[in-house]
């Protein structure tokens, strides 16, 4: 997951391959819950790892549950209706998927209990819900401003419920009012049917629908009447299925159907093949691929799986009633701006009451980028934007992952702008490794690359590390290459000479490298001490003579141009390497200030050195370097020339961030 400020997407021109979705938000939540409730032990498999359904699992243990671990799957000893620890305060984040069924079933089990979350949830309206619990004669009070969480939840007699008249519940704010309801009544239906009521127009049924179809997987058998009218009958119990799977995320399904759709294939590719949800999907939202198809997609499916290629292009405006796919929709307003006229999204009123206000959110997000818009309480029409027309566009996010998943399509524009993401990080809510995911499938015009070179012990290295984790970069030290190279051909049996050049050639353009928190990596064992003994020298300054490897090594260079982009190290990475970089960095500092540095890293680490010999040294190394045939050390004549003889770190970090954002367009004010 990236955790940094924001994250730059470059413009994208191609995708094709396979995506392996998480798994359901709305199942994993609902299913935890009920496995809470249930007696015996419930099994879980493919459960969501997010924001969300950590939440809930931390408040299911609060309340006594136990919960264990075997690799991908997750046990619950169930409550069997009787929690365990009857007073607790529990914090639920931003997750209405355990705000809402929460309340409901502690309201229910009896106890003291506060249910709070970050300021946006308590924002999001629970009026409705507690109204109904109070009308049932569940106590419940708020803590703040009224029809808000916070929440006090203070113990009810299930003897002394009000039950002999229909629990009256409103269906057109949010589909989680009546789902809390459902999932929780059970616990009153020993002696009598339960009977609940929808007040208006229920929103989003395929929610409910979920509600219902896990319910009768444990055990529960709710009776239908239209979507008006729900009847739990009496002697209902929690009955553990003994193990159960979680589907794939039909709505996170949508960014890869939405990307199959608009992405001109890969070559050798044939579209996007999304696992993990198909047609025998129990959730709503897999209702999408009708919308796309609407809009030109051409999508086949199976039980469990989903393939998308492009047919229409420009894609097809359309006008929709989104109700039956509230949280997917978000995905067709970043996709009418690549239409072939205005696309209206109705009965959306829903996404004033999510983790933002998603109408008036995605309305200010695309105007950004340079669409028209129109919106209205429960409506927005996205116009189409030209090719010419599309303004390179920091997005910001709301804190919510639909709101960054969906704009990372923007990034396909005919323009070939770039799409920056702020806050990246908010898609751990239910999709952690979103973007990861999505840069494995798609390809980009051209991956930005940030070049810093210099002289030896001008701390490069520990600059251009730093730079890449502000900036979710890869990265890339070139000067252990030739170590690991060395180590790599000893440890092959390999002697570094002349008469195996082809095959040692061939072991390092696919050493399986990486560069992690300081540590250097080969094929996940670290190696990072390995390569600095006096053996290693030698054996990097022999693989470095042949030029089979140097070439090898320079391919291998250039593989680590991968999306989002590269920040890379060493002497000629802006003059050889590199040389379209758009920014390059050569940092130095006085000889004297070299030696100083180097020498209290020495002595830190208990390695005797003296002073003058160190500063001889390094100055001796930069006139070899300087006059060396093969890429001689010296700035490319676009480098930004960094003297960091009296900067910190920090500050050295500052500075070329500073530079970094000047060769970007996005308005940084």
């Amino acid at each position: 997951m990236y955790a940094t400020e924001f994250l730059d997407l470059p413009a994208l021109a191609g995708a094709g391959g396979t995506v392996r979705l998480p798994g359901s938000k709305s199942i994993s939540n609902r299913v935890l819950l009920l496995a809470a409730l249930a007696s015996g032990t419930t099994e879980i498999h493919d459960l969501l790892d997010s924001d969300d359904t950590r939440v809930m699992l931390e408040s299911l243990a609060q309340l006594g549950c136990t919960l264990s671990r075997d690799g991908a799957v997750l046990r619950i000893e169930g409550l069997g209706g009787q929690v365990k620890q009857r007073q607790a305060d529990l914090f639920l984040g931003n997750a209405g998927t355990a705000m809402r069924p929460l309340t409901a079933a502690l309201a229910l089990l009896g106890g003291d209990f506060q249910l709070r979350g970050v300021p946006r949830m308590h924002e999001r309206p629970i009026g409705d819900l507690v109204d109904a619990l109070v009308q049932l004669g569940c106590p419940i009070d708020y803590l703040g401003n009224p029809g808000y969480p916070p929440l006090r939840i203070r113990p009810a007699q299930v003897s002394a419920l009000q039950l002999d008249t229909p629990i009256r519940v409103r269906g057109d704010v949010s589909s989680q009012f009546l789902t809390a309801l459902l999932l929780a009544l059970p616990l009153a239906a020993g002696n009598r049917d339960v009977v609940i009521e929808v007040v208006g127009e229920l929103i989003s049924k395929p929610y409910i629908e979920i509600t219902l179809n896990l319910l009768a997987r444990f055990g529960i058998q709710v009776q239908r009447e239209e979507w008006r009218r729900f009847t739990i009958p009496q002697g209902s119990r929690y009955v553990t299925p003994g193990r159960i799977h979680v589907e794939a995320d039909a709505s996170s399904a949508s960014y890869f159907i939405g990307l199959g759709a608009l992405a001109a294939p890969l070559p050798g590719a044939n579209g996007i093949r999304i696992e993990g949800v198909g047609s025998d999907s129990i959730q709503g939202d897999i209702r999408f691929i009708d919308a796309a198809r609407q809009m030109g997609a051409q999508v086949d499916s199976g039980p469990n799986w989903l393939d998308v290629r492009r047919g229409a292009w420009p894609l097809k405006a359309i006008d929709l009633d989104c109700n039956a796919i509230p949280d997917a929709a978000m995905t067709l307003a970043v996709m009418a701006l690549y239409a072939d006229g205005p696309c209206r999204l109705r009965n959306i009123a829903s996404w004033r009451v999510k983790e933002t206000d998603r109408i008036d959110a995605m309305e200010a997000e695309l105007h950004k980028l340079g669409a028209t818009v129109e919106s209205g309480p429960d409506f927005i029409v996205v116009h189409p934007l030209p090719a010419g027309q599309w303004t390179p566009a920091a997005i910001h996010t709301y804190d919510d992952h639909r709101v960054a998943m969906c704009f990372s399509l923007a990034a396909f524009n005919p323009d070939r702008r770039p799409v920056r993401i702020l806050d990246p990080k908010c898609v751990a809510k239910t999709f952690p490794d979103y973007f990861e995911t999505l840069f494995s499938v798609v390809a980009a015009d051209e991956v930005p690359v940030l070049c810093v070179d210099g002289p030896t012990a001008s701390g490069k290295g520990t600059l251009a590390a730093e730079l890449a984790l502000r900036l979710g970069y890869h990265y890339l030290d070139s000067g252990t290459l030739y170590r690991v190279a060395g180590l790599a051909t000893r440890r092959a049996g390999l002697e570094p000479e002349p008469a195996h050049e082809a095959a040692i050639a061939d072991l390092a353009r696919a050493l399986p490298l990486c560069f992690d928190a300081g540590r250097v990596l080969l094929a996940d064992e670290d190696v990072t001490d390995a390569i600095r003994t006096e053996a290693a020298g030698m054996d990097a300054s022999r693989v470095s003579a042949l030029p089979a490897v140097r070439t090898a090594l320079t391919e291998l260079q250039h593989s680590f141009r991968r999306l989002p982009g590269l920040v890379a190290d060493g002497r000629d990475m802006g003059t050889v390497i590199f040389p379209d970089a758009p920014l390059k960095v050569y940092l130095t500092a006085s000889a004297e200030h070299r030696a100083e540095r180097r020498h209290k890293q020495l002595i830190s680490k208990g390695i005797p050195a003296i002073l003058a010999d160190l500063r001889a040294d390094l100055e001796a190394r930069d006139a070899r370097d300087s006059n060396r045939s093969v890429a001689p050390l010296k700035p490319a004549q676009d480098a930004r020339l960094l003297d960091n003889s009296f900067l910190s770190i920090d500050q050295s970090v500052e500075q070329v961030l500073d530079w970094w954002r000047q060769v970007q367009p996005f308005d940084v004010h």
